[in-house]
């Protein structure tokens, strides 16, 4: 079969998602269990993988379906125990004290906090994190859900301390053993040292493409939650938004040029939230008394903005310290940190491979795929363990712990529907080589259909890869193992720099969290929105499409330096920073006393 076939027919899996989650808007729970058919027939009928082994990426699906369900009940549950504590109102009065406007407030909370969330644990943690806290704070659920979906993809790729690039490029470039010379004769005779030089590339690309990031949200924000309706209100903000871009922009390079891949996305978000919330309460471009933007009331609600939780008053008197409010998600962050930094070493003992530590199936039904969980380093039990602190932080009383906890159940039921079909469906795409036909797995067929397409011009679709690798698969991290090596071989084969090539699909990969299926479902399950995952998808696609077009962009011009600056890719992203200015200018309002 040749390599277009192979690549259409690879493409059906996803086109199935698409046409049915996103066009013809079915809930994720109806979706995915015919995208997993489509997928599980393409891999036994056409690559001839024995029925052991679908049967076994089926059942590492579930499995990591289960760890995600762990992982969701554990963040509402947080989220009910602050509830029932009035920790909320007081959190939400605290930001009523920066500012009671929600562009702001989106910004902070989802840019910047999320960044740094990302930055400490990764693999969908933020949205764990942020999307909840802005339900309590009576943001609409599916606004969070957006707000926390764009947000992933600047700090992606340097999230859980640098996993993407340090497991994900490393494991994917490292399957060449010619690789480590090749990092030799560019001057890195040792491989972290190489991959540090991969990762301020990245970094670079990031940096550039995540300088209008808060600009989108607040833009889609007030597009599609306003209500008049209206891009503008959303662009009305353009300075303080470019303003919070580059004060976590620009010490994330500098973390990535001189610390290295392990901090970028942390140190940034943390750095941001310090300028940021300082020049907020110092007024710094902050929108006039009479500019300042809400959601409309809740009684103009449209019926698909709502989910299962709600930003419920509280019981108790709104009498807590804003520091005593904060106090779980201060622990929730340092312990996601104290875990995961290297020099404290505690991933050794938590991840030890010990039966009762790590729960382990090896070589599901006689295959090579195995499945594993473990429960110590999962950020379900941080979520877990600092909601029963917070019963001593906040003096709650065994009832009103109950209370969250049953109704942290009750959400989590419905949301698990969708992802037992979801993430079992990825598995089988991504686990379909070994077949006895003798083709590559599905994603790698379907990059190499694009590649004999495109040719020279691979660059502008590189990122497009990337972000397919991590739409299927959920994970940069994963899209980079998958990807990496053969992004590498593309862009020595087109004669541009392989280097730059690769620092393209970790970034696209990055992008491709954006709009990631089980992604989205897990965000929409913390907020309670089950059912309406395909309109998230439709509201995150814009984001996406820009990310990945402007970076690719921006590195075909890198990559082709040798010709000369002023190649298409230079006038590609020209014409993308242009549109933002043009709508700047066109947006200007009178925001600003």
């Amino acid at each position: 079969m040749n390599t277009g076939t192979l690549a259409l027919l690879s493409m059906l899996p996803i086109i199935s998602v698409a046409l049915f989650l996103v066009v013809l808007r079915w809930p994720a729970s109806r979706a995915m269990p015919i995208a997993y058919v489509v997928a599980a027939g393409l891999v036994l009928l056409v690559w001839q993988v024995p029925v052991a082994n679908i049967l076994a990426a089926s059942v590492n699906g579930l499995i990591v379906a289960g760890t995600l369900i762990y992982i969701i009940f554990g963040a509402i549950l947080l989220l009910n125990t602050l509830q029932q504590s009035g920790a909320i109102l007081a959190i939400r009065r605290g930001f009523a004290d920066i500012t009671p406007d929600r562009r702001i407030q989106v910004i902070i909370i989802a840019w910047l906090f999320g960044s740094f969330i990302e930055g400490s644990a990764g693999f969908g943690t933020p949205a764990a994190v942020a999307v909840p806290l802005m339900v309590g704070l009576g943001f609409p659920a599916m606004a969070a859900v957006v707000a926390g979906m764009i947000i992933q993809s600047t700090p992606v790729s340097f999230g859980a301390m640098g996993t993407p690039i340090l497991v994900g490029i490393s494991t994917g470039l490292s399957a060449d053993p010619d690789m480590a010379a090749y990092a030799a004769s560019r001057g890195y005779p040792e491989w972290d040292q190489f991959l540090a030089y991969i990762a301020t590339k990245v970094a670079i690309l990031h940096a550039i493409a995540g300088t209008f990031i808060p600009l989108l949200v607040t833009s889609i924000m007030t597009r599609f939650f306003g209500e008049k309706r209206s891009f503008a209100e959303g662009f009305a903000v353009w300075k303080f938004a470019l303003f919070a871009a580059f004060a976590m922009t620009i010490p994330y390079l500098l973390v990535a040029t001189f610390l290295g891949p392990e901090f970028p996305s942390m140190f940034g978000g943390l750095i941001g939230l310090a300028i940021v919330i300082s020049a907020a309460r110092a007024g710094f471009l902050m929108p006039a008394t009479d500019a300042l933007w809400q959601f409309p009331e809740r009684s103009q609600w449209d019926s698909e903005w709502t989910g299962q939780i709600q930003a419920e008053p509280p019981s108790k008197p709104d009498n807590m310290s804003l520091l005593r409010a904060w106090s779980p998600y201060l622990f929730v962050a340092g312990l996601l940190v104290i875990t995961r930094l290297r020099s404290v070493n505690l991933e050794g003992f938590l991840r030890a491979d010990h039966p009762l530590i790590t729960w382990s199936w090896s070589e599901i039904f006689g295959s090579n795929i195995s499945a594993s969980f473990q429960p110590l380093w999962s950020p379900g039990t941080i979520f877990i363990i600092v909601s029963v602190i917070t019963i001593a932080l906040h003096r709650l009383k065994a009832s009103e712990f109950n209370v969250a906890v049953r109704s942290s159940f009750k959400t989590l039921v419905p949301a698990s529907a969708a992802l037992i079909f979801t993430v079992p469906m990825v598995q089988v795409f991504i686990n379909s080589s070994g077949g006895s036909a003798g083709y590559e797995q599905m994603p790698i067929a379907l990059a190499e259909g694009v590649a004999q397409l495109t040719g020279t011009a691979w660059p502008f679709f590189s990122t497009f890869i990337g972000g397919l690798g991590a739409f299927v698969a959920g994970s940069n991290t994963v899209s980079n193992m998958m990807f990496s090596l053969f992004q590498f071989g593309v862009g020595e084969r087109i004669m541009a720099d392989p280097t730059w090539i690769v620092a393209m699909q970790a970034v696209g990969g990055a992008s491709g969290n954006i709009i990631c299926v089980h992604n989205v479902v897990a965000a929409s399950a913390v907020a309670g929105l089950v059912g309406k995952e395909g309109a998230v998808i439709r509201k995150t696609l814009l984001p996406f499409l820009y990310y990945a077009a402007f970076t690719g962009a921006l590195g075909y011009t890198a990559a082709n330096l040798g010709g000369g600056l002023f190649n298409a890719g230079f006038f590609v992203a020209s014409a993308i920073v242009l549109a933002f200015v043009f709508f700047i200018v066109k947006f200007n309002s009178r925001a600003y006393a």
